[in-house]
């Protein structure tokens, strides 16, 4: 990447059927791109609900190919909009073998790379190892015009190890689609813990390795299926921050069509003046390949 760009993050709720939320989705990368935006960020498994918090093998009947329906109507947009795309779907690759996801459509509409999520989570409402075989493509950035993304899904943001490898392998940005909530139980301190988190982990990958991180994450309630839980409250909370983690832009809860500019000047000067990546001792790290050093 070496001009400046506008990119876009596409917050909104999952409610409703299919054709309520491509709706949204459309009008989405649409107000983003007549605010000049040339990429826009849809969230974790856009095409629905958040249907990972019961396990139900019903679900699976969501799944889809890729190249398939998803690709080819984001794609049609991509084109018409001139707009770099990324999405977040629940693939299909064959008959008992799924993955979660992400995908990049170019400015002509081509598939140009997916990336299909490393780290999947099991935990009290969000029951991914159900539905996702872990990826296999490893951490490789994907090549656009309007930089290398260093695309990654949602509970790979815990991790500093992905985000270190995308800027190893030339990652102009960081992109997380994201899907992360509230359990309406918590006390109103646990939430601000859990919140507070999760920017903070992100805004460090963007200090520790000195690059944009664009996080785009859904909002809104969502019931649990099964009905055995309160569900889910989304917090929004979509930002983009800079390499040294300082804010660009930041949503709110609400549905909202998040605008900020990416300077990779900023980048440049950022690891000129805080050379973390020259300073890295790998003569040293081999017990990072370890699960834990007894």
């Amino acid at each position: 990447m070496t001009v400046a760009i506008t990119v876009a993050l596409i917050q909104h709720g999952g409610g409703g059927g299919p054709a309520e939320v491509w709706a949204r989705i459309e009008t989405g990368l649409r107000q983003a791109r007549a605010q000049g935006a040339d990429l826009a960020v849809l969230q974790e498994l856009h095409n629905g609900p958040y249907f990972c918090q019961w396990e139900n093998p019903t679900e699976f009947a969501r799944a889809e190919p890729i190249p398939g329906p998803s690709t080819e109507r984001l794609g049609a947009l991509a084109k018409e909009l001139s707009l770099v795309i990324v999405g977040s779907l629940f693939e299909r690759r064959t008959g008992g073998l799924y993955h979660n996801t992400a995908v990049v459509l170019e400015r002509d509409g081509r598939l140009v790379g997916r990336y299909r999520k490393m780290h999947i989570p099991e935990d009290p409402g969000f029951y991914e190892k159900y539905y996702f075989t872990p990826g296999d493509l490893g951490f490789t950035p994907i090549d656009t015009s309007v930089g290398r993304l260093g695309v990654l899904v949602c509970w790979d943001q815990w991790y500093p190890e992905a985000a270190r490898l995308m800027a190893l392998a030339g990652a102009d940005m960081l992109v997380y689609p994201t899907a992360i909530g509230f359990d309406p139980r918590d006390d109103e301190a646990e939430k601000a813990r859990q919140k507070e988190a999760w920017e903070l982990v992100q805004r460090a990958h963007a200090v520790a390795n000195g690059l944009p991180v664009l996080a785009v994450n859904r909002c809104g309630h969502e019931s649990d299926p099964s009905g055995t839980t309160p569900g889910i409250a989304f917090w929004g909370g979509s930002f983009v921050c800079g390499p040294q983690g300082e804010w660009l832009a930041r949503a709110g809860d609400a549905s909202a069509v998040l605008i900020a500019r990416i300077d990779p000047l900023r980048t440049e000067t950022t690891r000129q003046i805080w050379p973390f990546l020259r300073d890295r001792r790998i003569d040293a790290y081999a017990d990072l390949q370890k699960r834990y050093r007894d």
